[in-house]
């Protein structure tokens, strides 16, 4: 069962955001340009590990 809360809360907006620093804000700036990048490609890419833990996210222990 998947959560809805980790997926639409956490998951999707740190992808937008990250996108969004990667491609829109870092060519504005000249001389923090590489560190804009790497900051919203890792809040990329931990956005997308949160989308896929709240996949997989069950209230109920999978084993007893």
């Amino acid at each position: 069962m998947a959560s809805k809360a980790i997926i639409v809360g956490v998951g999707i907006p740190m992808i937008v955001v990250g996108a969004l620093m990667a491609w829109l804000w870092a060519p504005m700036e000249e001389y923090f340009q590489n560190q804009i990048e790497l900051v919203g490609s890792t809040i990329g890419i931990l956005g997308v590990v949160f989308f896929i833990s709240g996949l997989f996210y069950s209230k109920e222990p999978s084993m007893h």
